[in-house]
């Protein structure tokens, strides 16, 4: 399995802006204050399913042979779900999406929505994954992994090829990690074009597999993944974009969860965005290492705004 190139970021702009348009990347002066940066926020959560995602679904499934059409299967937490979702209707091909019991209920409402055949297994995204695995060796459906897929890396490294030509001089740009795609292609397009910016991705540290990983001489399962930031939510780490990370990256941070439900409201209060946990991970570590930032344009990515109603209640009444 190869790592997507510059070359195949490029190519894929055909599929994805068939359905997307880009992004805004947006200087909002109450987040400039509180944080004393100089600030940007790649609106992500802008798209059509609410998230980044859905570029690396465009992809994909735009991309598929004849034969692999019969049907699709993956497993979610719900964005990269949505994205496939949407693709696989746009082209038709039948879709089955597995999600962790307990799910976000909204988005899995949206899948549904979207046509997708939707089925609760598991006590978290790797339960809900090895489901997958089993049933697509009973049934004989095209598996799409939900972060080992070079032409998804590839769709959501679109978004930052709009960040660096919006922004050629960004110094930084900081990026939720879960399986780790996003920050794959930011690293990849980084280093295609030549920029001398940093990445550096975000996780909770109740789903440190990757940061444990990264940082260490060995790749580490979690025991669970305590965080309400689903979109970051995974105990292990993938062989295609931990390979990518593991060379590329240049840092990666863990935030709390009060630290990440904080980052829920600074994004409200001071972008007038809704953001879920994992989308507005990036504010909240822009704020939490201001001082080292100081001085350099800085690019937060609101990865997704899908936040069901009774995390946000629960968010704004604990702040």
């Amino acid at each position: 399995m190869e790592a997507p190139s510059l070359r195949d970021v490029y190519a894929a702009r055909e599929r994805v802006y068939r359905v997307v348009t880009r992004t805004p990347l947006m200087r909002h002066p109450l987040l400039a204050d509180e944080t004393g940066l100089d600030i940007f926020v790649k609106h992500e959560n802008h798209n059509p399913t609410g998230a980044f995602k859905v570029r690396g679904g465009l992809n994909l499934i735009g991309s598929l042979a004849p034969d692999e059409r019969r049907g699709v299967i993956t497993a979610t937490t719900g964005n990269h779900g949505q994205s496939i979702a949407l693709a696989s209707r746009r082209e038709g091909v039948p879709c089955t999406i597995v999600v962790p019991r307990g799910n976000n209920p909204e988005k899995n409402a949206a899948m549904r929505a979207l046509g997708a055949e939707v089925i609760e297994h598991g006590r978290d995204f790797d339960e809900a994954r090895e489901r997958v695995e089993a049933l697509q060796r009973q049934n004989g459906l095209r598996y799409v992994h939900s972060a080992d897929e070079p032409l998804l890396i590839a769709g959501v490294g679109t978004y930052a090829l709009e960040i660096f030509e919006d922004l050629p001089d960004v110094d930084v740009i900081l990026t939720p990690i879960g399986g780790g795609s996003g920050a794959c292609g930011c690293a990849i397009v980084r280093t295609g074009l030549g920029s001398t910016a940093q990445v550096i991705g975000v996780q909770a540290a109740g789903a440190d597999a990757f940061t444990r990983s990264w940082k260490g001489d060995t790749r580490v399962v979690g025991d669970k993944a305590d965080t309400f930031a689903e979109g970051m939510a995974t105990r292990i780490t993938f062989d295609l974009p931990f390979g990518i990370l593991k060379r590329e990256l240049d840092d990666v941070i863990t935030l709390t969860e009060e630290e990440l439900a904080e980052g829920v409201r600074l994004a409200l209060r001071a972008t007038h965005n809704l953001a879920e946990g994992a989308g507005a991970a990036s504010l909240m570590a822009a704020m939490k290492l201001r001082d080292q930032f100081a001085g350099k344009k800085v690019v937060a990515v609101m990865s997704g705004g899908n936040l069901d109603r009774a995390t946000l209640a629960r968010v704004m009444a604990d702040g």
